[in-house]
């Protein structure tokens, strides 16, 4: 295992651009554990919207284009987005002159190509562009897209959403989302084409929920200004009368993703996408160079109510962590299966089953499956969680009554799928155990659960009755990501435990409020892992003066302090320290009762330490394996999300 383990000075890493190639307003979706891009225009061959692919976000290779154009064809293709639900690919896409735009839909059944046009017009604007659905998790869809405001306050494009009954269909009474408010958002001062009005411009939606709040990222203004990026907007409601709340003022608040005089020039137009251990997240956006506007990556992630990117970067930056496991290799197996291209496939007349023993009581999975032929009525495919040897969990589809059964200590519940749910269709199914608790998802709102366990985990499974079933694009990430969100969730019953007397915690709010009047109250979750991240969001509440202390820790095996990240006050304003050194942070008093994230990766016997996006220092360490803790002292802290990933 420890050939395996990177560092920081490792080869392991990527440079932006990933594609130095043009590659306009790209969009990248993940399918049974490939990454597939998309983005505007043509190749030369004639062919619309060229594709790419990639196993790990960072090497691509081109596969071709998506479609042909339409009959009498438009001059200009812009901004595709692709999908995916119960066997077929849905492409969006923006088409016209560029003085009239109209969005419409190809449909294809498979991601790599063959997409025609469904003979559809979604829009009745005379300009709609940048098309982006949305799928909710009580299964509710909606189309965002780009518009024109002639009679807005700052007149110019903004967005919209609005319904999307079924793919070729929607609403018809879009709901503004994210209108022009701010200079930063200016297109042209004097736009010609529009008969020299200020015009301004917001575009690119892209939309991603994260506890029970909404996000839009955009981009604003014009690539040419250095004031141009990307920012966003929220709310709690998706689809109402209200616009949403938009982060950055360009003044005060500047978008979270700029120009970099001389480096980076006008990147925009992202698309979000998680990484290959299906936990990080990643902005792709284009910028553009002397090749046009090219695509690149950057890490981002939240802070409370707020979003940030690592980027844009232009110099090496550590490449997106792998899973754990990413095969079912050296499983233990038994009925019958053979290897496919790129998975497992279980026999007929069988009752068939792989197991493997996790390392961790917590951990992610995620994994593809179709069933096809079956040999009797009542076949069925699942997945187990074991204690020991006795299964605690099971979870069975029935492809026959289209049903999900789930047994949790000898009690059944039964649900329906929805209505057309075709198992013969590839379908992700990603489970989530966090100690005592799990999380289950089948697809995006086909089937979501969450159940309280009666025992930790420590051995899964996937079994087959009856019927030929094809496992692909597996992954397993060992570590949580404790957003406080669970039911029924105490301080007790969510695995965390307290390391000094005095400590109070408690869980309010949706956060883990932890407090100590003297000393230090530290708190600590989960087993020692050798490589890590351990990443919290912290908001510093009650304080006694300037003698207040707050940060993240690593224990050894008998709960001693080997390493602390802390964040205490100084004559010079906010301090960051660890054990190796000290760094004076530019933060006024007033910032710090805002989630702030705080941020170690360990590789072997190096650390590098971050506060949001910005490497703060880096330092050594035994290298042996640790447990990660959050203190505070002489104050109180409400910590919003801790993750903590074993990095392989």
């Amino acid at each position: 295992m420890t050939a395996n383990r990177r560092t920081v000075d490792s080869n392991e890493s990527y440079t932006n651009p990933v594609y130095p190639h043009s590659f306009p307003d790209p969009f990248v979706f993940k399918y049974c554990g490939e990454y597939f891009a998309i983005c505007t225009g043509f190749d030369a061959g004639g062919g619309v919207f060229p594709l790419l692919r990639s196993t790990d976000l960072v090497k691509w290779e081109s596969i071709g284009v998506a479609m042909q154009p339409l009959a009498d064809s438009p001059p200009f293709y812009w901004a595709p987005e692709i999908t995916y639900d119960n066997g077929k690919f849905y492409l969006y896409y923006s088409v016209g002159n560029e003085a009239l735009m109209e969005i419409r839909v190809a449909v294809s059944d498979c991601p790599g190509g063959g997409y025609v046009d469904s003979g559809v017009r979604l829009t009745n604007e005379v300009f709609a562009i940048d098309p982006h659905v949305f799928i909710d998790e009580d299964g509710g869809k909606y189309l965002f897209y780009a518009t024109d405001f002639l009679e807005h306050t700052h007149i110019g494009t903004g967005t919209v959403v609005d319904t999307l009954p079924d793919w070729f269909k929607l609403g018809g009474n879009p709901s503004p989302v994210t209108r022009a408010k701010y200079d930063w958002q200016i297109y042209d001062p004097q736009r010609k084409e529009k008969g020299g009005v200020r015009w301004h411009t917001v575009e690119g939606p892209a939309v991603i929920k994260r506890k029970n709040r909404y996000f839009e990222m955009f981009s604003g203004g014009n690539w040419q200004n250095t004031s141009y990026g990307v920012s966003f907007a929220s709310s709690l409601e998706i689809y109402s009368t209200e616009e949403w709340d938009q982060f950055s003022d360009g003044d005060k608040t500047l978008p979270i993703l700029l120009t970099i005089p001389e480096r980076v020039t006008g990147p925009g137009h992202n698309s979000i996408v998680r990484g290959p251990n299906n936990r990080e997240l990643y902005c792709v956006y284009h910028s553009w160079t002397d090749k046009g506007r090219v695509m690149a990556i950057d890490r981002m992630d939240f802070a409370g109510n707020r979003i940030f990117v690592h980027g844009a970067t232009f110099n090496p930056q550590i490449a997106p962590f792998r899973p754990v496991l990413e095969t079912f290799r050296d499983w233990e197996q038994s009925g019958g299966w053979s290897e496919t291209g790129k998975g497992v496939q279980s026999v007929l007349d069988a009752r068939c089953e792989f197991r493997h023993r996790t390392e961790n009581e917590s951990f992610l999975c995620e994994v593809s499956f179709r069933c096809g032929e079956f040999s009797r009525i009542g076949h069925s495919a699942g997945f187990r969680l074991f204690s020991g040897d006795n299964a605690i969990l099971e979870l069975s589809l029935f492809p026959d009554t289209n049903q999900v059964m789930i047994s949790l200590d000898e009690r059944e519940q039964s649900f329906d799928l929805p209505s057309g749910f075709d198992a013969a269709a590839s379908h992700l199914l990603r489970v989530e155990v966090d100690g005592g608790f799990v999380k289950v998802r089948l697809d995006t709102s086909a089937f979501n659960t969450e159940q309280q366990l009666s025992h930790s985990a420590d051995r899964l499974s996937f079994f087959t009755k009856d019927v030929k079933t094809e496992f692909t694009g597996f992954a397993l990430t060992e570590g949580y990501e404790d957003l406080f969100t669970w039911n029924q969730q105490t301080f007790e019953t969510s695995g965390w435990r307290k390391l000094s007397e005095i400590c109070e915690a408690e869980i309010v709010d949706q956060a883990l409020r932890l407090s100590s009047s003297r000393d230090l109250s530290i708190v600590t979750k989960g087993r020692p892992l050798s490589d890590l991240e351990f990443a919290a969001n912290i908001k510093l509440g009650e304080h006694s003066g300037n003698d207040w202390e707050l940060g993240l820790a690593f224990l050894d095996d008998d709960d001693k302090m080997i390493f602390r990240l802390s964040v205490k006050p100084n004559e010079s304003g906010i301090v960051l320290s660890t054990t190796s050194g000290a760094e004076t942070l530019q933060l006024e008093m007033e910032s710090i009762p805002e989630y702030n994230q705080l941020r170690l990766i360990k590789m072997g016997g190096n650390i590098t330490a971050y506060l949001d996006s910005s490497i703060t220092g880096t330092g050594e360490i035994k290298d042996i394996p640790v447990r990660c803790a959050i203190f505070c002292c002489n104050s109180s802290i409400d910590i919003e999300m801790v993750r903590v990933t074993a990095l392989f």
